[in-house]
């Protein structure tokens, strides 16, 4: 009998183990490790004198399973409109689209922008650069002429 009770208790702990090992390896893969909402941590962008600071905004992104999704991010005081930046995001202090994302390898992704506040982004497909650190997932442009990075995280 107590050979019995030990080996179940060993099948106990090692299908536990198994289903640990299979839940790390989802998070480990990368389009795994984005599904989820995220609260907007930090966002650097250029001021109109030119040098980098953060912005007074608060946001969301969410990440779906079979690839979707949704970005909002409202500025706590409505921005003055800059010419300088080669695309724009925002309009009037808030910044809104959906729409498709791909992940291509542990560095990059493409957003498909399907929807927006601001319409010039729609159809357009938007290449990022991404790292995790931590609960953060940090993500910029990788044209050189936009400056701005952003820190997504999760609580």
């Amino acid at each position: 009998m107590k050979k019995l009770i030990m080996a179940a208790m060993v099948l106990v702990v090692a299908a536990s183990a198994m289903a640990q090992s299979r839940a790390t390896d989802r998070t480990a893969d990368p389009p795994g490790r984005f599904v989820g909402a995220w609260r907007l941590a930090w966002l650097e962008e250029p001021a109109a004198d030119g040098k980098i600071h953060r912005a007074d905004c608060t946001g969301l992104l969410v990440y779906t399973r079979d690839g979707h999704m949704s970005v909002q991010v409202m500025y706590k005081n409505a921005q003055a409109a800059s010419g300088a930046a080669p695309v724009h995001y925002e309009r009037g202090g808030y910044e809104a689209s959906f729409g498709r994302y791909d992940v291509n390898d542990a560095h990059t992704f493409t957003y498909h922008v399907e929807g927006a506040l601001v319409r010039s982004l729609v159809g357009r497909d938007l290449p990022r650069v991404y790292e995790f650190s931590g609960n953060q997932l940090i993500v910029k442009s990788p044209d050189p002429k936009e400056h701005w990075r952003v820190a997504w995280e999760r609580d």
